[in-house]
């Protein structure tokens, strides 16, 4: 499988080389070739400037794109894919810059995208599990977790995982004009309206790890936005 690894950064100076090594050492199947490339909100912590030194390392694999106006996990995983759309892979991954998702399951991920359309790297079910979390945060999303599923029908249970696989011909029915969500919704929103496309999902058990280094940038604006953006869509016919 050719895939390609979309990343949102901002103030990830201490993460992201690691990250990017991290992956690229990965033990694959001699016929899977990943890519990676990182969208950046012009941290002025100098996140972007690691990259382009580590691209001179690996000039064809990895790509970055600097948004110099625009903030926001929704807009930046919006434009993330927009490139990865222009790439020619099969796949397109998911996942945040802070070592929260383990890179160790990518291969499993490889493997079963070939058989779905959507893989999500989900917490909540059978031997999946968050590790270090502050018991407010792990039930902040949790109880996110629960309203979503109220409002939009879904059985999946890790609906805010930003931590996924999507098959390439799946995203490319997504319209991103029509989505809502600006902030962190952006990963419900994209689950809710591939499985309304009909897509065939499937939930991957791994481990969420409280971040490394840096600090967190949610907020609890982004569980008013989520309530918002979960209500909209379960209205919205298309």
């Amino acid at each position: 499988m050719k895939a390609i690894i979309m990343i949102p950064t901002y103030n990830e100076a201490q993460n992201i080389a690691p990250l990017v090594e991290s992956i690229f050492s990965l033990k694959l199947e001699s016929q899977d070739n990943l890519e990676i490339v990182i969208v950046d909100d012009h941290s002025p912590d100098g996140t972007s400037d690691h990259i382009r030194t580590l691209q001179k390392k690996y000039p064809q694999n990895l790509h970055l794109v600097e948004r110099l106006h625009e903030k926001g996990r929704g807009t930046a995983g919006i434009a993330g894919f927009l490139f990865c759309l222009e790439r020619d892979v099969d796949c397109i991954f998911e996942m945040d810059a802070d070592f929260s998702h383990d890179p160790v399951h990518i291969p499993t991920f490889l493997g079963l995208i070939k058989h779905y359309d959507l893989v999500i790297g989900s917490r909540y079910v059978q031997d999946g599990e968050e590790v270090n979390r502050t018991w407010k945060r792990a039930l902040i999303s949790f109880l996110a977790n629960s309203i979503y599923r109220l409002f939009l029908g879904l059985r999946i249970r890790d609906l805010s995982s930003g931590y996924k696989c999507y098959r390439k011909d799946l995203m490319k029915k997504l319209n991103f004009k029509d989505f809502y969500s600006h902030g962190y919704p952006i990963g419900m929103e994209t689950v809710f309206r591939c499985h309304r496309l009909g897509a065939k999902i499937i939930e991957l058990p791994v481990s969420f790890h409280d971040r490394r280094f840096g600090k967190s940038k949610f907020s609890f604006r982004e569980i008013t936005e989520s309530l918002k953006v979960s209500f909209k869509l379960s209205l919205s016919k298309s």
